[in-house]
């Protein structure tokens, strides 16, 4: 049985990070009255590698950057067998009255997006939120909840599982695919 497909090799990962830079430089421009927020952990990755080249694309333009701690406000957060370990929220601003983007690695159930969005309310009313994500599942949503700007869409069953590996954590920039969640390492 196959263990695991690489679905997104480094050099396209590269290639996907400049395409969403790209997507969002067309939409905002300036980025005036915005702010990119990173769901934490692996969405706050994401986010400061997309700051970072954007920031090299655009070096005249400040961009108000942020990290959300959504630990608390997930649906499933008591149902653990363990205590949950919060991460950090780092955001130095409000979102009120600003157009924010909010992005994750991986879009699945939805779920996580709800929990960031209940939790990003408590830095304000947003003007606007879109979400950004590096892979959308399609499949197995059970919220209505769709991104605005995707770096590729996978289809797999609910049993599944989508990993991003970065280059400073993991070695290498890629998306893997395991047939069952139970064969990760």
């Amino acid at each position: 049985m196959e263990r695991e497909r690489l679905i997104i090799a480094e050099e396209r990962f590269a290639l996907t990070i400049d395409r969403l830079c790209q997507e969002l430089i067309e939409r905002y421009d300036t980025f005036r009255d915005t702010c990119v927020v990173g769901i934490q952990q692996r969405g706050a990755r994401l986010s400061q590698r997309l700051v970072d080249r954007l920031r090299e694309l655009q070096p005249d333009v400040t961009f108000l950057h942020g990290k959300l701690d959504i630990t608390f406000y997930r649906d499933d957060f008591r149902l653990r067998d363990k205590p949950l370990r919060a991460n950090t929220t780092e955001m130095d601003f409000l979102v009120e009255d600003r157009r924010v983007i909010l992005i994750d690695d991986v879009l699945y159930t939805g779920r996580t997006v709800q929990a960031a969005l209940t939790a990003l309310n408590h830095y304000g009313r947003p003007r606007q939120v879109e979400l950004l994500v590096l892979v959308d599942r399609r499949f197995n949503r059970t919220l209505p909840i769709q991104a605005d700007y995707v770096g590729i869409t996978v289809d797999a069953v609910d049993k599944a599982y989508v990993q991003v590996n970065w280059k400073d954590r993991d070695g290498h920039d890629e998306v893997l695919l395991f047939p069952d969640k139970s064969e990760l390492q």
